[in-house]
């Protein structure tokens, strides 16, 4: 019950510091945001179009494989390029950015509370979630539509070579992406993963906020870090998929 009301108590606090930098935006640290930014995109980048690119590899052989019975192997290209645009890219990106950077935001702000900077930024009237937790939650928001369209460019980069070596044209199948793709779902799909990134750096600083001052604390903080950011992306497209069924969308 405890740790349910520091949660709330976390996401308040971070709501007013999110509020009080739109409106004094010189109280915002953008040289902390630009380097979780480019902590969370740029050096992410790697693995994210490497695993973007094996999930089209893997989609496209286990999808031509029964499309190939029917000679309609060309349709993998419209498969793949819904699955990417709207549900794939944003989860798989998600993940990673859960890995990587949510434990990493965890690790990092308790290790701070561990060593007591966390009281010290209090007692110099700095509040460590103006100070430390807004401009990760902004950077990790900001990083994952760019590691989304990194992935799912990957994905169909994988896709088409392996319809490439079951004689489909290269032109033929980007003429299938293309037409089954739709700004709509492809902007859809990129604010899902905004809102993904969202979840990802809040849930990791709160871990690393209620980090316990122990010697497996910290190591603690990063497993629920990325735990609990994956199952809050798995109930949050849950809930999506659910709306858009009902909307028609």
């Amino acid at each position: 019950m405890r740790g349910l009301v520091s949660l709330f108590a976390f996401l308040g606090e971070s709501a007013c510091c999110a509020v009080s930098a739109l409106v004094r935006p010189r109280e915002f640290r953008f040289g902390d945001a630009a380097l979780a930014f480019q902590r969370a995109a740029f050096d992410g980048l790697p693995v994210t179009i490497g695993v973007g690119f094996l999930l089209g590899v893997i989609l496209a052989f286990q999808s031509a494989a029964a499309l190939q019975t029917f000679g309609v192997e060309v349709y993998v290209a419209d498969l793949l390029a819904i699955a990417l645009f709207r549900e794939l890219g944003p989860i798989i990106t998600a993940i990673i950015l859960a890995g990587r950077t949510g434990s990493a935001f965890a690790a990092e702000i308790g290790t701070m509370k561990v060593d007591e900077e966390l009281d010290a930024l209090t007692t110099m009237g700095l509040p460590p979630v103006r100070f430390l937790v807004l401009p990760r939650v902004t950077a990790a928001a900001f990083a994952m539509p760019i590691l989304t369209v990194f992935a799912e460019i990957a994905g169909l980069v994988g896709g088409a070579l392996v319809l490439e070596t079951m004689r489909v044209p290269p032109a033929a199948y980007w003429q299938h992406v293309t037409a089954s793709s739709d700004a709509p779902m492809i902007l859809f799909g990129l604010a899902k993963g905004l809102g993904f990134g969202l979840l990802v750096g809040l849930i990791g600083c709160a871990a690393g906020m209620q980090t316990r001052a122990t010697a497996d604390g910290v190591g603690h903080a990063a497993t629920s870090a990325v735990v609990g950011s994956i199952v809050a992306i798995a109930v949050a497209d849950g809930l999506l998929a659910v709306l858009c069924n009902i909307w028609g969308a």
